[in-house]
């Protein structure tokens, strides 16, 4: 018995020994360089992949293809569900905390604006120009597109309130475009409606015209509480919101003018809109590098939010132009 005791014990005692002078540095390398490459990833995750990710596309010179408005549709429809299927292939202000978009703040921002500009434009659509007199019932697939565009563009499967999946964003917007090109479809085969009278042009101009005055107080609110310059982080985020608004409506407005052209023409207002669609477009395609919020009269630290607080004011009075000359 006290052998096999003795036997156990050096048998353990070898064991022992064997495993604390096992040579690990075998396998330290690739415990080692796995560690290196994960702390790389998790350091070059998030700012290439921001770098890959984020695209403010604000061509000035976007067209919906001829196919969607060429027979009798609306171009200024073509142009809205264009613009929303456009972007949704890169929507980035949903995008959950492990996609790199999650730290973009300027694209979001722009792609939020600028699907309010064509959510309100939706609006309008249902509401005046898409029905006889504003008399008629509302049409089916505007109305649809309406509601459709008004769903909150930063939620993803979930983040809601609720423990249930929902539809992300980017689906409802989906949607939407579908509806808004069916509006056409049917409006080309003489099926629907779109009154393309002068008061009802009036209506969406001022309708335009109050959400770019929102704008205008908005910024102006920022400029007032701080002129941190290069050091406003709030400063940018406002920014590129207003300038998705303005990039929007300058497009939508522009393909109004086409579809309204006989009726601006009658009117003798083309000059004056012509004026009015190059203040959106100065406004829409302000991009500076580093958004900064300083003094009017500043060096070193200009305000951005003043200068483009100026081209939305400039066509925010134009806008006030063509209606009154609209109305004569």
């Amino acid at each position: 018995m006290r052998a096999l005791i003795d036997r156990g014990a050096g048998w353990l005692t070898t064991a022992r020994d064997r495993i604390r002078m096992h040579d690990w540095r075998g396998s330290r390398p690739w415990l080692r360089w796995s560690l290196v490459g994960v702390v790389l990833l998790l350091l070059l995750w998030y700012p290439v992949g921001m770098a890959v990710y984020t695209h403010i596309d604000d061509d000035t010179g976007f067209e919906p293809r001829p196919t969607a408005y060429d027979s009798g549709g609306s171009k200024a429809v073509a142009t809205a569900a264009a613009l929303v299927e456009r972007e949704i292939e890169r929507w980035a202000p949903n995008k959950p905390f492990w996609h790199p978009a999650a730290a973009l703040d300027n694209m979001p921002n722009y792609q939020l604006g600028l699907m309010y500009a064509v959510s309100r434009f939706a609006i309008e659509m249902g509401d005046q120009l898409g029905r006889t007199r504003g008399s008629s019932a509302i049409d089916k697939d505007l109305d649809r597109a309406a509601g459709l565009l008004k769903y909150d563009g930063r939620i993803w499967y979930w983040g809601s309130g609720g423990l249930l999946p929902v539809a992300p964003a980017q689906r409802q917007y989906q949607n939407a475009a579908e509806a808004l090109a069916r509006y056409n479809e049917r409006l080309a085969n003489g099926e629907a409606t779109y009154d393309r009278r002068a008061d009802n042009l009036i209506a969406l101009l001022d309708r335009v015209g109050a959400d770019l005055g929102a704008s205008s107080a908005a910024l102006d609110k920022r400029a007032l509480e701080t002129n941190a310059g290069w050091f406003d982080t709030i400063a940018d985020d406002l920014l590129f919101n207003v300038k998705g608004r303005l990039y929007a409506y300058y497009l939508l407005l522009r393909d109004i003018g086409t579809d309204f052209d006989k009726a601006i023409a009658e009117k003798q207002a083309s000059k004056i809109w012509q004026q009015m669609l190059a203040s959106l477009r100065q406004g829409a395609e302000l991009y500076p590098l580093l958004v900064s919020n300083g003094y009017e009269d500043g060096f070193l630290m200009p305000s951005h939010l003043t200068a483009l607080g100026f081209y939305l004011l400039r066509a925010r009075t134009q806008l006030k132009e063509v209606a009154d000359a609209l109305s004569k």
